[in-house]
């Protein structure tokens, strides 16, 4: 995750530059159940409204719990499918708020409602992300259900009545970008606290649509009007936080905004961009799946490294025999392709691997979402790059072509 809003508070409020350190543990993002009331044109779990066999008993999360707590996990976002369909949600929410995690619930927020806003008010959830891929309609078609835009969006103020810090999560493709000003909009409208946008991750429903990403000229216009937007609510010192995931290119083209309009400042974002390090996945950010099977990260549903129920996390998540770990524990990571080449790689990591995978077959090929030109990353002459193919099933396909 790209905290944009801290970046940019240092160009007024800068702060010392230190050496890079990792949390003590993982933030484990928790999907706790698979089902989900939504078919959403983007989902990694491919969720459906149907049950899915063996998922973990109460008793098997709590004794999960105890061994994140005991591995000092710090950080638990409970999610699904969507979580709320699980029954004993609460339950497991307010041990969790009990042993001291930081706890959020990632909702799609079409089932909050005046009948459990009570309790999840009572919870006392550090935080509540809820998704909102567009205005009515265009929300309505990702999600694959008329209506749930404003079903979603009573969730958002039913949250915000109750005194919960509450979130929007947008998904950035070709068929909604146009509208993620209104949705900005929108979350000023609504005393909203904070917005996530994601690019989008080539895995589960989301690589059978992945042509639908977005175009890079479009991805540096719409971080380039973040960037403002994040700066203007600092300038006028009101709080408002903006983040963005799945593509840590936006960090190196943060560099270069700050260097075109705060030149005085853009070495002392790069050296804290540097110590932010880009891609975390296998390192600082953690998944298990509903049936306990942990995964480097949520896009990885397709490779298990263990399971909760034969091993504890706490003994899977450090063993790099595993190749995949090993590669994304490695530091600098492997990477090959244009990344490989990349002048600016220690403030990326690297970007998403599960992009190059999905398209080559290969973890450690270049990302193909990489919006950045070869001008920028160093490159002294244009090379052969990937670019998107159309989903063909399980056969992993690429496309080169020459850059002008």
């Amino acid at each position: 995750m790209f905290r944009l809003s801290q970046f940019i508070k240092e160009i007024k409020t800068p702060t010392p530059v230190g050496p890079r350190r990792d949390p003590p543990g993982p933030v484990v993002i928790w999907n706790l159940i698979r089902r989900c009331n939504l078919k959403c044109k983007h989902c990694y779990s491919i969720s459906g409204d149907v049950d899915f066999p063996g998922e973990l008993s109460t008793r098997e999360v709590f004794s999960v719990m105890d061994d994140l707590k005991a591995f000092r996990v710090p950080v638990l976002i409970l999610s699904g499918g969507e979580p709320l369909l699980r029954p004993d949600i609460f339950e497991i929410s307010a041990r969790a708020k009990r042993m001291g995690f930081y706890t959020g619930l990632s909702s799609n927020g079409a089932l909050i409602d005046e009948r459990n806003i009570g309790e999840i008010a009572k919870i006392g959830y550090n935080y509540v992300g809820i998704s909102l891929d567009g205005i009515g309609a265009t929300h309505d078609a990702f999600r694959g259900k008329e209506g749930c835009f404003e079903d979603s969006l009573r969730g958002v103020r039913l949250c915000k009545e109750n005194g919960i810090k509450v979130g929007l999560r947008f998904t950035m493709t070709m068929d909604n970008h146009a509208q993620l000003q209104d949705l900005l909009d929108l979350a000023d409208a609504e005393g909203v606290d904070k917005f996530y946008l994601s690019h989008l991750v080539y895995a589960g429903r989301g690589n059978k649509n992945r042509m639908d990403d977005a175009a890079w000229e479009i991805t540096r216009n719409t971080m380039t009007m973040l960037f403002e937007r994040a700066l203007g609510y600092i300038d006028r010192d009101e709080e408002k936080e903006f983040v963005t995931g799945n593509n840590d290119a936006d960090g190196v083209f943060l560099y270069f905004w700050v260097r075109k309009h705060f030149p005085e400042a853009a070495e002392h974002i790069r050296g804290k961009l540097a110590q932010w390090g880009g891609n975390a996945s296998g390192v600082n950010v953690a998944n298990i799946d509903n049936l306990g099977n942990v995964h480097p990260d949520t896009f990885w549903w397709h490779y298990n490294l263990g399971n909760v129920k034969e091993r504890p996390f706490s003994e899977i998540w450090p063993d790099t025999s595993d190749p995949i770990m090993a590669g994304l524990k490695q530091r600098p990571r492997t990477i090959g392709g244009r990344c490989g080449k990349c002048r600016h790689f220690d403030i990326c990591g690297g970007n998403t691997r599960v992009r190059a995978l999905q398209l080559t077959g290969d973890p450690w090929a270049e990302d193909p979402a990489c919006y950045l030109s070869d001008d920028e990353i160093g490159l002294a002459e244009s090379a052969e790059r990937l670019t998107v193919k159309p989903f063909r099933g399980a056969r992993h396909e690429a496309r080169h072509v020459i850059r002008a």
